[in-house]
């Protein structure tokens, strides 16, 4: 006879099969405190299990941090900083008029002293904004919807800064970038026939990490193609051109991007490995992967950022019991 689904045996099958990976995770987690990291760990504690992005703000010499659960948080280092040393992350922004989204790409933009944010109904895929805050006062400086009910389903992502203080957000969904002024003015959207892969299954995660190259373009990752675009932005209409990856090179199931140099960018991603450092040599019109990096597979690294010359990759678990604070890390990714 069939087994209930509310049978003991029934739900004794399902504690077994769900209790094999949390033992290796635990495992996984008790060798690594255990054994000395091969590369620098921050480790802070945070309420959230889910962090979506850390951005390293050299001024104010803190982590900013985004959480799927709401809110944008600090991690500060201090000058005693000693490794191994716990941190703690504290709440800056936690908004009521955005209860239910959740926070996603952050991008620091020192020259005007604010912290761009991306909210997102990340389930229903109905509604995106893109918020400014003042760094010191964190005073919400505009808030602009970019898509809602009755437009079609998209996901605010990532975020870049141009030169002038022009945002653009990818929209990991719909697959195009939305384009704010310094103001908070939607000014434009910027679609292109090359934004879609030609397998639909390459379309369930679209257009995702952005960074701003300061010779004037963007570049775009799409998540499950694996195929990274450079627009440029001086045009008057931008033009997009696919990178030509050289060599066998694969950055499929990229997430966060972040540039360590004019000519050498991070892609953050799992399952394995965490990180692909990525090297041009003719102005990101072709790019090969020259080195990885392989973090805690299990945390799932999902951006990178760059503090004092070192790579740093933030992963999406945090771990912990409920109800009691979760840890999460910083790990430095070593090419």
């Amino acid at each position: 006879m069939a087994l209930s689904l509310c049978s003991t045996k029934t739900l004794l099958f399902f504690f077994i099969i769900s209790a094999i990976p949390i033992a290796y995770i635990i495992s996984i987690e008790l060798a690594i405190a255990m054994a000395k990291p091969a590369t620098h760990v921050y480790q802070y504690h945070s309420p959230s299990f889910l962090c979506e992005t850390a951005k390293w703000d050299d001024v104010g010499r803190r982590f900013l941090v985004s959480f799927l659960d709401g809110g944008v948080g600090q991690v500060l280092v201090p000058d005693e900083y000693s490794p191994g040393t716990v941190l703690e992350e504290v709440k800056l922004v936690k908004e009521d008029d955005m209860v239910g989204n959740a926070t996603m790409g952050i991008a620091v933009d020192r020259p005007r002293n604010r912290l761009l944010v991306a909210f997102t109904d990340v389930l229903g895929n109905k509604y995106s904004a893109l918020a400014a805050y003042d760094l010191s006062t964190w005073k919400r400086l505009f808030l602009t919807q970019l898509s809602g009910k009755s437009e079609e389903k998209s996901t605010a992502d990532d975020i870049a800064v141009d030169a002038e203080g022009n945002a653009y957000v990818t929209d990991v969904v719909s697959s195009k970038l939305w384009k704010v002024g310094v103001e908070g003015q939607l000014l434009s959207i910027i679609r292109s026939p090359l934004f879609t892969a030609k397998e639909w299954y390459k379309n369930v995660f679209g257009l995702n990490g952005i960074v701003y190259h300061p010779d004037g373009f963007l570049i775009v990752i799409h998540m499950c193609s694996g195929n990274l675009f450079k627009i440029d932005i001086r045009k008057e209409e931008e033009e997009v051109k696919l990178i030509e990856l050289r060599g066998g090179s694969s950055v499929s199931l990229g997430d966060g991007l972040a540039l360590l140099s004019p000519t050498k960018l991070v892609v953050a991603g799992n399952p394995y490995p965490s990180a692909r450092l990525v090297e041009s040599s003719d102005g990101w019109e072709t790019a090969s992967v020259v080195a990885k990096f392989n973090g805690p597979t299990h945390r799932v690294a999902t951006a990178a950022t760059v503090k004092d010359g070192r790579v740093y990759l933030s992963h999406l678990l945090g771990l912990g019991f409920p109800n009691t604070k979760k840890k999460h890390l910083l790990v430095e990714a070593v090419f």
